[in-house]
């Protein structure tokens, strides 16, 4: 968390052409796909446990990032991180599913809170241009993830149907 919120304040960001939305595209928003997974199995380890693991992140991000941005990171974290949790506690399918499920839950209203907020202190951050392309990608960066993880669970499901 703290790498990614000085990356936001510290990374230059690419323009958006008015065609496709305007505002910016930062770079480091597919990193932010990969986190959002990395949140994920993190949340299957710790369970509720996440949420006190987000506060020592928040408070280590105070000491490279402006502020705002910690505030916008920290409501935007708690308000996915908790739809995540959801799915995870109460979605019984496969792992790689419920990676995409959460993803495509959490990488909205994050990329909704964090650029609202963020856009207090850095102007023209709040745009479609800028939301479209960070929700896609981070559902770029958890569908690679989500892939990854469907082969091993096709390779356990393999082993565990051979014949002893």
């Amino acid at each position: 968390m703290p790498l990614i919120n000085w990356a936001f304040a510290g990374i230059p960001t690419l323009p958006l052409p008015e065609w496709m939305g305007g505002g910016e595209w930062h770079p480091f928003t597919i990193v932010t796909g990969l986190v959002l997974v990395a949140r994920d199995f993190a949340q299957r380890e710790l369970k509720h446990w996440i949420f006190g693991a987000m506060l020592i992140g928040l408070t280590l991000s105070t000491l490279t990032t402006w502020p705002v941005i910690v505030v916008a990171s920290g409501l935007a974290f708690l308000i996915s991180e908790t739809a995540d949790w959801a799915v995870y506690t109460f979605v019984k399918r496969p792992l790689s599913q419920r990676i995409m499920l959460s993803s495509a839950i959490g990488a909205p209203l994050d990329q909704f809170v964090f650029l609202g907020l963020a856009s207090l202190v850095v102007p023209g951050l709040f745009a479609w241009g800028s939301i479209v392309t960070g929700i896609v990608s981070k559902l770029i960066g958890a569908w690679v993830i989500s892939r990854l993880v469907a082969r091993q669970e096709r390779k356990a499901a393999k082993i565990e149907m051979k014949p002893a």
